[in-house]
């Protein structure tokens, strides 16, 4: 196929959002509560005929039914199938059986043992270089003649600024609303876990990025899946899982790094000016203007406002989280007790235990997207002639965002008792600063608005370098329109779909991306090995 062909396929599929015939849509919408719910079906004679859906409501019920329930069935396919609840059942029986019900889904399941893995492989790295990554950070190491686009730091702010946002805000705040305080333990896990598996990744990033006349930078799963898998004679497999990665970091760019992103910064700035309430379009179309003014300018322009939101905002965040905890400080032993005892608790059972650790490790993935790739495309681009080091850099990302700030934000939203009431996602997180801070919910406003642009730039730096890999970067101008149009629907679309397709795609990136970087594991501990002993024996001189 064609360059021109690929391309014109993708815009087909993507656009069909809006082009595809949606007479039929109101027939078979996904039952409320999100796609992947089993609903009893019950048939009822209308007195007089329903009024015809609105052309929003048609487009939700076409983008759950046609692309979000069968994505659902694959990437969360259930490694505990056989103990489903029993069709037939109606009511509290019902009820009651999905509750006990243990689930296991595959994905889920793939991130928890590649990151257990990764920690062991590499000689527990996000204990013993965590000090030596800060330094690094700092520029310590940091030399003017090494190639690349960017500088540590820059390159962290980067990723980070993909990371931190509303998985940190609404993800934990949805975490504890479906599995409790106990999510919030195992979500500390998985990013301690995932602190290796994103120095497993961004190391290969860099050691297999390339760089054209221009200078500019290529690499992630894209390359090393590919290049790397060649180097041990799996060529084929690499072409095909960097291709299969590719697509989803594309869908992934357009859905959790962008719609989601959009859809609930609407939420909590509209609550703060409900003025835009009825305006939807008019703050996607907004969103849409000021995102295409950065992600023209390329990762150079995009690592410099990162470097500038990005540690303002999350100062902000925890200065405020800080606030809450410190004046209830005598509620905090209550709050960890509770969050480490339902992390674990008996009356639960095995279902109950298994539904919030699972629960916590989605949602951590979805905030700090260890495993999953993507920040080694950012990392890949920073300035040095030691891709460990960079990896050790990156392995910080896991440690801000979901160890410090998702700790922060759970402990905020349990001290408070927020996750006990009625409000969802941001705005439960808003609530529970709110109950502390009246004026606050004002400010989060203004920084999940921050959190968001910031995010949705980053991811689309990540798509767009998937979508040169596989159309070549004379058509990038087709993916940046595209990405606009999604930020543009984003506040238009119900958090459902929105947030079922976000998952589906990020964490869908993990099955290419940790088998490569399974397959891969030798290499990079004989990289880690080389130079930590060079670092260990002083080889390595600091430049400030």
């Amino acid at each position: 196929m064609k360059g021109i062909e690929r391309i014109a396929l993708v815009v087909a599929l993507v656009t069909g959002l809006g082009l595809a015939p949606l007479q039929a849509a109101g027939q078979d919408s996904a039952p409320e509560g999100g796609a992947g719910e089993a609903a009893p079906v019950v048939v009822e004679q209308p007195a007089e005929a329903e009024a015809p859906k609105s052309l929003q409501a048609r487009i939700n019920d076409w983008f759950g039914d046609v692309v979000v329930r069968p994505l659902v069935e694959i990437f969360f396919f259930d490694l505990i199938f056989w103990d489903n609840p029993a069709t037939g059942l109606e009511g509290e029986a019902l009820e009651k059986a999905q509750e006990e019900n243990k689930r296991l889904p595959i994905i889920v399941t793939w991130l928890v043992l590649g990151a257990i893995f990764f920690t062991v492989r590499m000689g527990f790295i996000n204990l013993r270089a965590f000090v030596h990554a800060i330094e690094v950070t700092r520029g310590k190491y940091d030399k003017p003649d090494d190639e690349g686009e960017v500088s540590h730091f820059q390159a962290l702010a980067s990723a980070l600024s993909a990371t931190v946002g509303l998985g940190n805000i609404a993800g934990v705040a949805i975490a504890v609303a479906a599995g409790g305080p106990g999510a919030v333990f195992w979500m500390i896990v998985a990013g301690f876990l995932g602190m290796s598996s994103k120095f497993t990744e961004c190391t290969l990033g860099q050691l297999y990025r390339v760089v054209d006349d221009r200078g500019h930078v290529s690499g992630g799963p894209m390359r090393y899946l590919s290049a790397g898998l060649d180097d041990i004679a799996m060529g084929l497999l690499g072409k095909v899982l960097a291709v299969f990665f590719a697509l989803l970091c594309i869908g992934a760019s357009f859905g959790g790094g962008n719609m989601f992103q959009s859809n609930q910064s609407f939420e909590l700035v509209s609550v703060a000016v409900p003025a835009l309430a009825d305006f939807n379009w008019a703050y996607g179309l907004f969103m849409a203007v000021l995102v295409g003014a950065v992600i023209i300018g390329g990762i150079k322009r995009i690592g410099t406002v990162a470097g500038y939101v990005v540690p303002f905002m999350c100062g902000v965040y925890i200065l405020a989280g800080l606030f809450i905890i410190l004046v209830n400080i005598t509620q905090v032993p209550a709050a960890f007790m509770s969050i480490v005892g339902q992390a674990f608790s008996p009356e639960a059972g095995f279902g109950g235990f298994l539904g919030v650790l699972v629960t916590g490790f989605q949602r951590a993935a979805f905030s700090n997207e260890a495993g999953i790739g993507s920040a080694s495309i950012a990392h890949s681009a920073a300035a040095t002639d030691e891709p460990v080091r960079e990896g050790i850099v990156a392995l910080l990302e896991p440690f801000i965002d979901t160890i410090v700030i998702c700790t922060m934000t759970g402990l905020v939203v349990v001290i408070t008792g927020a996750y006990t009431g009625d409000a969802k996602g941001a705005a439960m997180t808003s609530e529970a600063f709110g109950s502390a801070i009246s004026w606050f919910p004002n400010l989060l406003a203004v920084a999940v608005f921050f959190f968001a642009f910031s995010t949705m730039i980053s991811w689309s730096y990540y798509g767009e370098r998937c979508w040169s890999t596989l159309f070549g970067a004379r058509s990038s101008i087709v993916y940046k329109v595209l990405f606009l149009v999604c930020t543009f629907f984003g506040p238009i679309l119900q958090i459902g779909n929105v947030l079922d397709f976000s998952d589906l795609m990020i964490l869908g990136m993990a099955l290419p991306n940790i088998l490569g970087l399974l397959l891969l594991s030798g290499k990079v501990r004989g990289a880690l090995d080389d130079y930590w002993g060079r670092f260990r024996r002083g080889e390595m001189k600091q430049v400030s």
